[in-house]
């Protein structure tokens, strides 16, 4: 046992605050202890207030409630030690130094996570749902983040492996004792199983990406012709002004993004180049990445002229499908309400006047609850998840294609090694740096 091998970092944010938490998990966590005065050490899993000395000079840090978790009831599973201090610079500065001193390393990113993975205190779902928590911005997020990190992504994977490892050993046992007095309808009892499965994974695989766009944001994008108002509907929903507005048509050349919260839901909102026909290159590349970005959204909001309705911009008409919203801009001036384009109704706003846009909010919010509300199973997450779900689905379709015992025994393994490589139970050591790497420091 070294002091190397004990980490430590400051777990709360960097900067001024009432409270900084630093935190110490190793081996020789419990020495740290002895920067505490008075001497007797806390009991474990009980609060005390103590004051930190400088394990050199003996002068005095600050005053601090001092916890003690010994191994393996800690979050990382070894002994850890946290100093509840006061939130200043100065003392920060001061107790990392202590910390240096008493020879503890300072932690890298997510390296208490990953101990905490390592001595089987979580599986890797539940250690990137903490990450998840960490960066979550909004209440949609922090749900899916902790129902995560409950366990229930990983329990499913589990359960499913489980299922596989018992078909396994069948097939197993038909291979290996082919001559014993055995079942005689063990194949077709596995192939049922599997069945069963398949269908199982390809109904959590079709989940319209609900849970990697939560994490991510959903993608909602503003496009229309010049001068209908889509940079000043951006600036109203973001309530500042992060577009140019201008007169001129052909203003916005690029996208422009903001993060909305709407109802709990993280939103990624665009602006876009007016669409029209375009000689100019700078121009044109806008109205191309104008053009991208609807393919790309999960929602489109179209942007009409009032000011000419109900004349209709053709190039905005084509992008009408289910994944649009028609708006009617500067309501205000429109003379005729009545028209709707491609027999779908518009919503008539007056970004001036601000007349329909509590409307389109509560519309815009219902329509991402109705497309991506919880259906109640644990979204998939993260792309490494659906891409090992993917191999574990080929694997067992393939494995109901297979005559031979072996082949299909083979085949059942690989899916559920694809399966354990989702929790950490198989091949992950070329996994941990990409999972951890983002993490931040003090988790």
């Amino acid at each position: 046992m070294t002091a190397e091998s004990t980490i430590f970092a400051l777990a709360s944010a960097p900067g001024r605050a009432g409270v900084a938490v630093f935190r110490i998990s190793g081996p020789l966590a419990k020495d740290a202890l002895n920067l505490c005065r008075p001497s007797p050490q806390p009991k474990p899993r009980e609060a005390s207030l103590r004051k930190i000395h400088h394990p050199k000079s003996d002068e005095l840090i600050d005053q601090a409630l001092v916890l003690w978790f010994a191994a393996p009831n800690s979050f990382t599973g070894e002994d850890v030690v946290e100093f509840h201090t006061h939130g200043g610079r100065a003392v920060a500065q001061a107790m990392t130094e202590a910390l240096r001193v008493q020879g503890f390393r300072m932690a890298e990113p997510g390296e208490f996570t990953r101990r905490a993975f390592e001595n089987g205190c979580l599986d890797l779902t539940e250690a990137e749902a903490i990450a998840d928590l960490v960066h979550a911005e909004t209440e949609a997020q922090r749900r899916q983040a902790l129902h995560q990190f409950e366990g229930a992504l990983g329990k499913m994977y589990e359960a499913w492996r489980a299922r596989l490892l018992r078909s396994l050993a069948w097939l197993e046992a038909a291979i290996d004792f082919s001559d014993e007095d055995l079942p005689g309808d063990i194949a077709e009892r596995q192939t049922a199983e599997l069945r069963v499965l398949v269908q199982e994974i390809a109904h959590h695989l079709d989940d319209k990406n609900r849970g990697e766009r939560l994490r991510e944001g959903f993608s909602v994008a503003i496009l229309g012709p010049p001068n209908a108002g889509k940079s000043s509907l951006l600036n109203a929903l973001a309530r500042r002004d992060a577009a140019i507005v201008s007169a001129t048509a052909g203003t916005t050349r690029d996208v422009i993004e903001v993060h909305l919260d709407l109802g709990g839901w993280p939103v990624v909102l665009a602006d876009t180049a007016g669409l029209r026909d375009s000689t100019g290159g700078i121009e044109s590349e806008g109205i191309r990445r104008a053009l991208a970005r609807a393919e790309q959204a999960d929602l489109k909001l179209l942007i009409f002229d009032g000011a000419v309705w109900p004349t209709q911009d053709e190039a905005t008409q084509k992008l009408i499908d289910e994944r649009a919203i028609v708006i009617v801009n500067k309501a205000d001036v429109v003379a005729n309400k009545a028209s709707a384009p491609q027999n779908q109704a518009a919503l008539f706003i007056s970004v001036k006047t601000g007349e329909g846009i509590p409307t389109l909010l509560e519309y815009l919010t219902h329509e991402i609850d109705v497309r991506f509300a919880d259906t109640g199973a644990p979204p998939l997450t993260r792309a490494r998840h659906r891409q090992a779900l993917e191999e574990c689905q080929s694997h067992l379709e393939r494995a109901l294609k297979d005559n031979a015992a072996e082949l299909r025994a083979e085949d059942v393994r690989l899916a559920m090694r694809a399966l354990g490589r989702m929790t950490g139970r198989v091949d992950v050591e070329d996994l941990l740096d990409v999972i951890f790497r983002d993490f931040c420091i003090g988790k």
